[in-house]
C-alpha cells in the first residue's frame, strides 16, 4: 500500500484541475488565432470566412479567460495585500470615461473615502471595472452613471446609480453579450465578497440599474 501511495501522488483539488485544463485549452486556441491572423494576410479571397472563424476563436478565448478569472476570484493569495478603494475608483472612472462618452453616457464620481481592502490592486480594479462597465452598457444614449463614495462609523460605501434618459433606447446587446456581462459581474462579486465586502444590486445581477458596495470598518485592518 505504501508503494502505491508513492507511485500515485495525491490528486489535485478541483480548482487546480480546472485551472490546468483551461490553461491547456487556451494554448491550442491561441495558436489557432495566430494561424487565422496569418491566413487573413495571405489569402485575400478567403478573408470573410477566415475573419468569421477568427472572431469565433476570439470569443472562445475571452470566455476561457473569464472562467479562469472566476476560478481565481476566491483563491488565497501567497501574501497579504491591502489596496485603497478611492484611488482605484478614481483611476477607473478616468479610464472608462472615454468608453462612456462613445456610448453617449455621462460618468462622474462624487466623494471619497479612506477604506482599503485585503485584495491585490489588480483584482480590485478588475472587479470594479466589470461593475462600472456593466452599468455603462445598460444605459441608453443620454443616460448617466454616478458613483458616490462615502464613509460612516459603520464603514465605507460605494453607491453606483444609473440615471437612464427616456430620450433613447437602451443598449441591449446579444444573448452572448448578456452571458458574458453576467459572468463578469459574478467574478466581481466573488472578488469583493471574498475580501469581506457586501454587494447588493438594483435591478438584476445580469442587467443592473445600480449597486451598493459596503466595506465594513475593520476590513483590511492589519
Amino acid at each position: 500500500m505504501s508503494t502505491s501511495q508513492h507511485l500515485f501522488p495525491k490528486p489535485p483539488r478541483g480548482v487546480d484541475v480546472m485551472g490546468e485544463l483551461l490553461h491547456s485549452l487556451s494554448q491550442p486556441l491561441t495558436s489557432l488565432r495566430c494561424s487565422l491572423e496569418l491566413s487573413i494576410e495571405e489569402n485575400a479571397e478567403q478573408q470573410a470566412t477566415v475573419s468569421a472563424a477568427l472572431q469565433q476563436t476570439e470569443k472562445v478565448i475571452g470566455m476561457i479567460q473569464l472562467m479562469r478569472e472566476y476560478l481565481d476570484a476566491e483563491q488565497p493569495e501567497p501574501r497579504a495585500f491591502l489596496s485603497a478603494l478611492a484611488p482605484a475608483v478614481r483611476s477607473l472612472v478616468e479610464e472608462l470615461s472615454s468608453i462612456a462618452e462613445v456610448r453617449g453616457v455621462g460618468l462622474r464620481l462624487v466623494g471619497t473615502c479612506t477604506a482599503a481592502m485585503p485584495v491585490p490592486e489588480s483584482r480590485l480594479r478588475l472587479a470594479l471595472q466589470y461593475l462600472i462597465a456593466a452599468l455603462i452598457e445598460a444605459q441608453p444614449g443620454g443616460g448617466k452613471v454616478t458613483l458616490l463614495l462615502g464613509e460612516s462609523p459603520a464603514g465605507a460605501v460605494l453607491r453606483a446609480e444609473g440615471e437612464g434618459s427616456s430620450g433613447g433606447p437602451k443598449h441591449r446587446g446579444t444573448s452572448l453579450q448578456t452571458t458574458l456581462r453576467g459572468a463578469r459581474i459574478a467574478i466581481a462579486s466573488r472578488v469583493l465578497e471574498s475580501a469581506g465586502a457586501s454587494l447588493v444590486f438594483g435591478g438584476s445581477d445580469v442587467d443592473p440599474t445600480g449597486f451598493v458596495l459596503r466595506i465594513p470598518r475593520g476590513v483590511g485592518a492589519q
